[in-house]
């Protein structure tokens, strides 16, 4: 039976929010948490699946996100390829140099940080394939590995105890009292490395601005599964579709494509290659730092930050998780400024003001010497009723800075970001 679509529409059930870990890297990079901003809300439009290959009973699509939501899977292991093709130029060592004076800022790789530190590995994801090991056992049990040409890098969390490796660097990042994870998820969530944390992104929410259908049928590393297609009915996003891979069995989504309006490749392709819902190894979750690694606890990083900054230290005992979730509360950005929202849907513009004139936000002379650089090889130069600045763009996010230091950023066209930059004035 052909896909049909209705007006009605029903919340897609709560979805934990991934914790933004990556806002550190979003001080020079226009912000690619791809699905969060491309996805905010999605409308659920009832279909049925075709017929196709496998033959699998009929399902609405109302059904298999309900069947995603309720997915109960508690062992697993298995390999996964994420490919991500954002259009950026090679950046060749530049890359590097961001990242590292992004991280910096806010935890990653800056005076008394450990290059194990899973914040610093976040920006390895955006660009490229990787492979990915993942397993889990349970609510406390998981590990992820990101497979190298010759490193590996592992993030494990057994119980209470968090464990990072990077045999690069023979560095070891080591903390306690790690929270409760989403059954089927097989790291700390600010590592999504997997289908289904992506998709939770995009199901997160749900209005009349998408179409959500039933597409058939696929075979995803061995498995039976149906596929879920999700189209915006509005124009003006650079979202052409997202494609999600569902285990007919399980309701563990196996793959996950999110490709551009444009056309071309995808922006963006997470799926299994292999998968097992067989209970891994207690010796899994296992890890013992080899002799001669570097170990860096948790606590060290914080007492370090909070050394370097002074008497305003005291204030940030609480810790970089701290002051991240005051940021949370307060509706704040990195920079301070208070941020809000232009639009709904695929349409979402997200606005705040760095407090940086010139449009590009102050840091250490290394670091805007580095910033500049990536900028300028994006941005063209605008002009309009808000002032002047800079569009950077990306095959699916978009930003527009201004000379007086205000960010209009989404998965929106250019002339979308420079209408609400003229509106806004």
């Amino acid at each position: 039976m052909a896909p049909y679509e209705s007006d009605d529409s029903t919340p897609a059930g709560e979805v934990e929010d991934v914790r933004d870990g990556r806002r550190r890297a979003a001080r020079y990079v226009v912000p690619v948490t791809v699905v969060g901003v491309a996805a905010a809300t999605i409308g659920l439009v009832p279909a049925f699946a075709g017929s196709g290959d496998p033959d699998l009973p009929k399902i609405s699509a109302q059904q298999l996100i309900e069947k995603i939501a309720k997915s109960d899977v508690q062992q697993m292991s298995g390999t996964v390829t994420i490919s991500t093709d954002l259009g950026l130029p090679n950046l060749g060592g530049l890359e590097d140099s961001l990242a590292s004076g992004a991280l910096s800022q806010g935890g990653g790789q800056g005076k008394g940080d450990s290059a194990a530190d899973p914040s610093s590995k976040l920006l390895e994801l955006a660009s490229g394939t990787h492979t990915v090991r993942v397993a889990a056992d349970g609510q406390d049990k998981q590990k992820l590995s990101l497979i190298e040409k010759a490193a590996e890098y592992s993030v494990i969390r057994n119980g209470d105890q968090v464990w990072a490796y990077d045999s690069a660097s023979n560095q070891a990042y080591h903390a306690t009292g790690a929270g409760e994870h989403k059954s089927g998820e097989a790291a700390p969530k600010d590592v999504p490395a997997t289908p289904r944390d992506f998709a939770d992104h995009a199901l997160k929410a749900a209005d009349k601005t998408t179409s959500v259908t039933v597409d058939g049928t696929a075979q995803v590393a061995g498995r039976d599964a149906y596929k879920l297609l999700v189209r915006p009915k509005q124009s003006g996003t650079t979202v052409g579709a997202i494609s999600i891979a569902v285990d007919a069995k399980t309701g563990l989504p196996l793959k996950f494509t999110l490709t551009p309006a444009k056309g071309g490749a995808a922006v963006l392709d997470v799926g299994f290659t292999q998968v097992s819902f067989a209970k891994p190894a207690a010796s899994t979750f296992d890890f013992t730092p080899p002799r001669g690694t570097k170990v860096t606890q948790g606590d060290d990083l914080k007492a370090g930050k909070a050394g370097e900054a002074g008497e305003a230290g005291k204030a940030g005992e609480v810790g970089k998780a701290g002051r991240e979730a005051q940021r949370e509360d307060t509706g704040t950005t990195p920079w301070g400024g208070a941020s809000k929202t232009l639009g709904e849907g695929w349409n979402a513009i997200y606005v705040f003001d760095t407090g940086s004139k010139g449009g590009v936000p102050s840091g250490s002379p290394s670091e805007d010497g580095a910033a500049s650089g990536f900028l300028n090889s994006l941005g063209d130069h605008v002009t309009g009723k808000f002032g002047s600045g800079t569009v950077f763009s990306t095959r699916l996010v978009n930003a527009l800075i201004t000379d007086d230091g205000k960010v209009y950023a989404g998965a929106v066209t250019k002339d979308a970001l420079l209408k609400a930059a003229n509106a806004g004035k």
